[in-house]
């Protein structure tokens, strides 16, 4: 009953209907706690108002789709698709697309056309769909070939087209990637790589065409396209997920400047080797490299990458400037004790000895835009412990998103609490802090923040 010992006490599914009382009866699960998991259920439900009775006579009781489908909800559909889309490579500044030079735009892919397939799965219904190839065709003629019989792509029958398509265009647009046939719950994918013969129709097409190409994938997790990367021809490659009902307008809208793209990669791109080294049946996160084991998530994961966790380009630039930080701090021990039990210098410091009460710091950073086109920025800030203190690659502590006009300048403020941000579990589960140099990162520049344990008051 791992769900009940990890603190999650709810089931989606039929596991716990199946397996409880036999649990119970092995020792393994106590009454107490499935009381306890009914509790938490039945006041949610409460609070839901399940049991008022007659669910139409409740306040909420006939909404219906003029409720929902709002034009306030729907631009927020749309808005949230397009913050979603992440660039991850942009050659030569191939992408805005321009409406006076790109006025033929060839879009093909089994993914160019869908609607469905954008909600992903836990959806309801949607209001409506606009395809990526309604949403491109608002602002250029289109020539639309889909290349392939669904994201399986079983053959390479309808190239041909395809690549006749991209060779009579100004642009070409290619929607590849996933659906819910090849990744969804209780359907494992198998690989990194895309699906049957997309990549021979990525590389086919883009050997052909005219102009530009841009590589749009939906998925919901990671893929191994390092083949369109290195790709000379691969002008331009744009994730943007399972992106929603509006997902069409917001894919054109960034194709052709309207939005300037500010979403950030939320996981690390594996290469497809990665699967050979990291089984299913090891799931720690730390790297092994005794054994070839490579590590897990971008914290200790020590390998190459297709694309890194928290990557995202603008179509302008961005630079960061330290306006005020701290540069050392003092960490006051709770107890002599903790100061006696705790290894400190090699270790470090259990959270749990610390005064942590003020150990909360502020940092002010400095977002200039030096582009010609307003933006929206995430900065992402990342620690890392002093060199050769355990086995932490860098950790996001956290973000701030802020638009930033072109020319202009923004502060941000990031609180950094101590024992939270700073402070690494070790291999024994427990919480500590390293004493020493750590390194804060934004964006592209790094800051230092000494580390000492003292028993005095917190000297900054």
């Amino acid at each position: 009953m791992v769900k009940f010992c990890a603190g999650l006490d709810l089931d989606c599914g039929p596991f716990l209907a199946i397996h409880t009382e036999s649990a119970i009866q092995a020792g393994k699960l106590s009454e107490a706690d499935v009381n306890g998991a009914l509790a938490h259920t039945l006041s949610v439900q409460m609070r839901l108002g399940m049991f008022d009775g007659e669910p139409s006579r409740q306040p909420f009781g006939n909404l219906g789709p003029n409720d929902v489908c709002t034009p306030a909800h729907q631009q927020l559909a749309l808005e949230a698709a397009r913050q979603g889309a992440v660039l991850l490579q942009n050659r030569a500044r191939s992408l805005p697309l321009s409406t006076t030079r790109h006025r033929t735009i060839a879009v093909i892919g089994p993914n160019s056309d869908v609607t469905i397939t954008m909600i992903g799965n836990y959806a309801g219904v949607a209001c409506g769909y606009t395809s990526p190839l309604q949403g491109i065709a608002r602002y250029a003629k289109t020539v639309h070939q889909s290349g392939c019989n669904g994201v399986a792509c079983p053959d390479n029958q309808l190239f041909g087209r395809a690549e006749t398509a991209a060779r009579n265009a100004d642009a070409t647009v290619l929607v590849m990637g996933l659906d819910q046939s090849i990744e969804a719950e209780f359907k494992d994918r198998v690989g990194l790589l895309l699906p049957g013969h997309q990549q021979e129709l990525v590389s086919r097409v883009a050997m052909a065409s005219r102009g530009p190409v841009v590589l749009v994938l939906m998925s919901g997790g990671p893929l191994d396209v390092s083949f369109a990367k290195n790709d000379p021809r691969v002008s331009a490659i744009l994730w943007v997920g399972y992106p929603g009902q509006a997902g069409g307008t917001a894919i054109a809208d960034v194709l052709f400047g309207r939005t300037n793209p500010g979403g950030k990669l939320p996981m690390t791109w594996y290469p497809q080797d990665y699967l050979a080294k990291a089984p299913m049946t090891d799931m720690a996160l730390r790297a092994n490299p005794s054994r070839g084991y490579p590590g897990r998530t971008y914290r200790f994961y020590k390998g190459t990458v297709v694309f890194p966790f928290g990557l995202g380009l603008s179509y302008t630039n961005f630079a960061h400037e330290i306006a005020h930080a701290p540069t050392a701090v003092s960490v006051p021990l709770a107890t002599l004790d903790g100061l006696k039990n705790s290894t400190t210098f090699s270790n470090g410091v259990r959270v749990k000895h610390t005064n942590c009460d003020a150990l909360s710091l502020g940092v002010d950073v400095d977002v200039k835009n030096t582009g010609d086109m307003d933006g929206t920025h995430s900065l992402l800030v990342f620690s890392t412990p002093p060199l050769g203190k355990g086995d932490l690659e860098k950790q996001l502590i956290g973000f701030e998103k802020v638009h930033v006009v072109a020319g202009g300048r923004q502060r941000v403020r990031v609180h950094i609490d101590v024992c939270k941000h700073l402070s690494v579990v070790d291999k024994f589960g427990i919480r500590r802090i390293q004493m020493g140099e750590h390194s804060l990162h934004f964006g592209d520049i790094k800051h230092s923040i000494s580390l000492q344990a003292t028993l005095g008051d917190i000297k900054t």
